[in-house]
């Protein structure tokens, strides 16, 4: 699978619109090459270069098939952040620091049909040997 944005390239800067100094909405994605055989997808985006270790800013999940995530979406059941609430939290890193912001989809061979605000680490526990394929695209912000 691949993962791709038309925002914004791998390993290069998230435009200011999808950050907490913009609207702080989604970014769109692209999604190439679903293996046969899926019956749902997952997303989860997480930057690892919190100062208090990884945070999750989105977890999404039974997301239908789909080749594309629309900008400003809610594409499936949410899933709770490390906010505490059920949305995409935009990247914000204290000012002067550049992040790495993974986004990372999983294509299950099944739904999970799990109630909406299950956290990162149920849901990885969830998928535990349903992954058929995965893919990642990272951006990268820095606030002035």
């Amino acid at each position: 699978m691949r993962l791709t944005s038309p925002a914004f390239e791998n390993n290069t800067s998230i435009p200011l619109k999808f950050t907490c100094r913009g609207e702080g909405v989604n970014p769109a994605l692209v999604i190439e090459g679903i293996p046969q055989g899926a019956k749902s997808l997952v997303l989860i985006v997480e930057d690892p270069d919190a100062t208090r270790g990884l945070f999750v800013h989105w977890v999404v999940y039974d997301i239908p098939l789909t080749e594309r995530i629309e900008e400003n979406s809610v594409p499936g059941v949410l899933g709770i952040n490390n906010s505490g609430k059920l949305n995409f939290c935009s990247p914000c890193p204290p000012a002067g620091n550049q992040h790495r912001y993974f986004f990372k989809i999983y294509a299950l061979d099944e739904l999970l049909g799990a109630k909406e605000g299950l956290n990162k680490e149920d849901i990885e526990h969830l998928i535990y040997g349903h992954v058929l394929d995965k893919a990642e695209l990272i951006g990268l912000y820095r606030t002035k």
